[in-house]
């Protein structure tokens, strides 16, 4: 199946090779030439211009946006918007205000042009583990599309059956959803992103209170000299705490203990805030987000050592780097 791609950065491009991988074919666009051409020395058809990339695109067209949440995605929908015909797909595979989706939905509906929204998650690891991706559109576009997002998905892999699912959506377990109408798939990724906040920097602060175990503050009688990167990979192995963050942390430990390429510096992307805002909105208690999302900001102020942890963390699962 054809896919056009719009932004070939950390996941768009790996989002391409993927699918190239597997038999399908892909035109793509980025406002970088060499990204464009790196794409095409591996079997995609490279565009100069949006017109272009219109153009290659076979009918019924789907052009896939890969692009920050923001003016950006906001000015390529709304040019494809002019650029596409009726039975075409805008698909954002960003991490854009679900609140946005709705609005550009109901926008482009008049045209016959279908809006899809893509909660992907799975950062620079997606070329090799899948993206877990959380959709939102029509009915009709997500099963024309369904062979471009089965093999995005990572698959049932060795994941055990959960007990009780029998005779629900398969989708789920070969890791994408279709959530419900455009926005759903990114409210779901926004409040997955929310709760990843709260894990994030629970193990940040577990870390911090492991590492501080030799405090001259306790009783010389009770002071640990703990090996964190240890504590880290014995975690990963049968405890009720194992996670794939886990993993990250204890490879980030294990190549330097003291973390001492941080500076503490905790960015967010919006998703948190967002989330703490739908939860205002619906009248429900997020105290662990919003205190997650707090110590972020107080990060920018006084790193610590969890807070260097929580940025080891974003550079393992998604390459963030630390604002300089």
């Amino acid at each position: 199946m054809q896919l056009g791609m719009i932004g070939l950065g950390r996941m768009g491009g790996n989002i391409v090779r993927r699918l190239l991988r597997d038999g399908h074919t892909a035109v793509v666009f980025d406002q970088n030439p060499e990204a464009v051409a790196a794409l095409v020395a591996e079997g995609a058809t490279g565009a100069a211009s949006l017109e272009e990339f219109v153009q290659a695109l076979d009918a019924p067209r789907t052009a896939w946006v890969m692009l920050p949440a923001g003016e950006i995605t906001e000015g390529t929908v709304a040019k494809l918007g002019g650029l596409m015909a009726a039975d075409d797909v805008i698909i954002d595979g960003g991490n854009s205000f679900y609140k946005d989706d709705i609005r550009r939905a109901a926008e482009l509906r008049p045209k016959g042009i279908h809006y899809v929204d893509v909660g992907t998650s799975g950062g620079v690891w997606g070329l090799e583990r899948g993206y877990c991706m959380m959709i939102g559109g029509d009915d009709a576009a997500l099963a024309r599309l369904d062979p471009i997002f089965k093999t995005l998905a990572p698959g049932v892999g060795t994941i055990p059956k959960t007990p009780g699912r029998e005779g629900r959506d398969a989708r789920a377990e070969a890791g994408y959803i279709h959530a419900g109408p455009s926005g759903a798939g990114h409210f779901v990724k926004m409040v997955h992103n929310g709760i990843e906040y709260g894990l994030m920097q629970a193990y940040a602060e577990g870390f911090d209170i492991l590492k501080h175990a030799n405090s001259t503050d306790l009783p010389e009688g009770q002071r640990f000299d703990l090996n964190i990167g240890d504590i880290a990979e014995v975690w990963r192995r049968g405890s009720v705490v194992s996670s794939w963050l886990l993993d990250l942390t204890a490879g980030a430990l294990a190549g330097d203990e003291s973390l001492s390429s941080f500076s503490g510096f905790v960015a967010d992307s919006g998703e948190g805030r967002w989330t703490l805002n739908a939860a205002i909105e619906e009248s429900v208690p997020a105290n662990v987000l919003s205190a997650a999302l707090y110590a972020r900001f107080r990060s920018r102020e006084d790193a610590s050592y969890a807070d260097k942890l929580l940025s080891a963390m974003r550079k393992g699962f998604g390459g963030h780097q630390e604002p300089k």
